[in-house]
């Protein structure tokens, strides 16, 4: 008589965790920052694996493709001995460190000797290497099942994608243009789904905003519905076994080539075993249909719809309000013989976050480390903009700075000069190419300064960087409400932060 599903697979699970902590602890850290690798512990696996829809079918069919020491497999490979007595399953994972592999290995049979337990039949297809090749290129180079597949469950490396990279192009010519070996992942999983097949994935949640992963998201957001998102507070609560640090979601979506999208389930939780919150959101709050950036706006609890409420009620995109957000001109290593470290005759001033301090441009600042000037001829004028009041952005705050956006006003009172360069590394608000009204910037540093946009931007900001798209992509107070509270900016620096909060909340009532 066969064995009790649930004991046998409880048991999979069991020792395939303990595999993953004795490689997790054997394995040399710096590689495995080079990979990109991080092991998924059993309750995340428990967690995407109970995603799967799982429908009775002739044969279930698999992937996991950076698969470790197969975590993610065992996990499901579980809940189907469990819920669907009798299956055939054929699973084919991947993964291209020499090293896992007699841990896969084990765990593969593993998974096939549970399956015979409890009268299922599984078959495994191993690949040795590199997904992304397996998956790019001609049919057979490996000699393994490409799809299509029913069911995609991974934990896909994080790591950046060179631009002229083989892989970065490969993917590319496959599917969609993406910058991280994570999205690369997500796009090829969802190049090999059948029809009505699921991915479920553990991935950084930077992918749902930013200008670097637009082309991803519309490649993804064409092709699947999102079924399920759950948020964890930190990447440290999920992998509690590495120093990462960084905001990830687990989610589920279905290949579906329909143009009807029904609701969303979002979860939250501080880590696996703390109390799950659950709702039901639609579609189109999740993702705008008519936003051209295709930004997931993930909505984690009841505050975050109250402030999605409250940034939908803000009265203005930039383009009501007359004024733009670009990228500081200047890319300093492509201007080096342009730039001086100091003031000198026919230079105009270089800004650099450097020179924001509290809330005011300081400059020059003598000794930096950055340049103060640049040289104002035929070559550069292009790079500048003319005399005017300015609010400038970092792009990158630092890990002292409270508040993810961090804002300063030039000021043409204060600094007269005949033209002015942004270098690449702020964000520049402008009229046109040009200065914006005095309060009107000022109003408009007050309000990026706020803790209430600091709470907009956090809400669907994934990454530390903030770059022009994002700021492009949020509504703004009236212009007449922007030029109010700048009229009640006293002379001098930046007020402190209970007193911007204060004036903002006054002209926004």
């Amino acid at each position: 008589m066969a064995t009790e599903a649930p004991e046998v697979a409880t048991d999979l699970v069991l020792r395939t965790e303990a595999r993953r902590q004795e490689l997790s602890s054997a394995l040399d850290a710096k590689q495995r920052a080079k990979l990109g690798q991080y092991f998924t512990p059993a309750p995340a696996a428990e967690f995407i694996a109970s995603l799967a829809r799982l429908e009775a079918a002739d044969t279930i069919r698999i992937l996991d493709p950076g698969a470790g020491v197969g975590s993610l497999t065992a996990s499901l490979v579980t809940r189907i001995l469990r819920d669907l007595p009798g299956a055939r399953i054929n699973v084919t994972v991947c993964e291209v460190d020499p090293q896992l592999h007699d841990s896969l290995v084990a765990t593969l049979e593993d998974c096939v000797n549970a399956a015979r337990a409890v009268d299922s039949h599984l078959e495994v297809n191993l690949v040795r290497g590199d997904f992304i090749t397996w998956a790019t290129e001609a049919e057979g180079i490996f000699g393994e099942r490409r799809g299509p597949f029913d069911l995609v469950i991974m934990n896909p490396p994080y790591k950046k994608l060179a631009a002229n990279s083989r892989e970065r192009k490969a993917v590319t010519a496959a599917c969609t243009e993406t910058s991280n070996l994570y999205s690369a992942f997500m796009a090829l999983g969802t190049h090999l789904l059948a029809p009505g097949g699921q991915l479920m994935a553990i991935t950084p949640r930077s992918f749902a905003n930013g200008p670097y992963f637009r082309p991803f998201r519309r490649y993804f957001l064409d092709r699947m519905h999102i079924d399920h998102v759950h948020v964890f507070e930190a990447r440290n609560k999920v992998f509690a076994d590495t120093d990462v640090l960084q905001e990830n979601v687990i989610f589920s979506a279905t290949r579906t080539d329909s143009p009807d999208r029904g609701p969303v389930t979002i979860s939250s939780s501080r880590s696996y075993s703390s109390e799950v919150r659950s709702r039901t959101v639609l579609y189109e709050d999740m993702v705008h249909p008519s936003d051209p950036e295709y930004f997931i706006h993930i909505s984690a609890d009841e505050e975050d719809v109250q402030l999605a409420a409250a940034h939908a009620s803000l009265q203005a995109t930039l383009p009501e309000i007359s004024c733009q957000v670009s990228t500081g001109r200047v890319v300093d290593f492509r201007s080096k013989e342009h730039l001086r470290p100091n003031p000198v005759d026919g230079a105009v001033p270089l800004i650099y976050p450097l020179h924001m301090r509290d809330g005011e441009i300081t400059w020059p600042v003598p000794g930096a480390k950055k340049n103060n000037a640049i040289m104002l001829n035929d070559e550069t004028r292009k790079l500048t903009f003319p005399p005017g009041h300015y609010v400038v952005v970092k792009r990158l705050s630092s890990k002292e700075e409270k508040r993810r956006v961090v804002a300063a006003v030039f000021d043409a009172d204060n600094t007269r000069c005949e033209r002015i360069g942004f270098e690449n590394h702020v964000n520049v608000f402008h009229s046109d190419g040009a200065g914006l009204a005095r309060d009107f910037a000022r109003g408009l540093c007050l309000w990026l300064n706020s803790t209430l946009l600091d709470r907009f931007i956090r809400r669907f900001n994934g990454h530390t960087q903030v770059n022009a798209t994002d700021l492009r992509s949020l509504r703004y107070p009236s212009k007449n409400q922007l030029e109010a509270i700048g009229r009640d900016w006293p002379h001098g620096a930046l007020p402190q932060q209970e007193k911007i909060d204060d004036m903002v909340e006054h002209h926004l009532q």
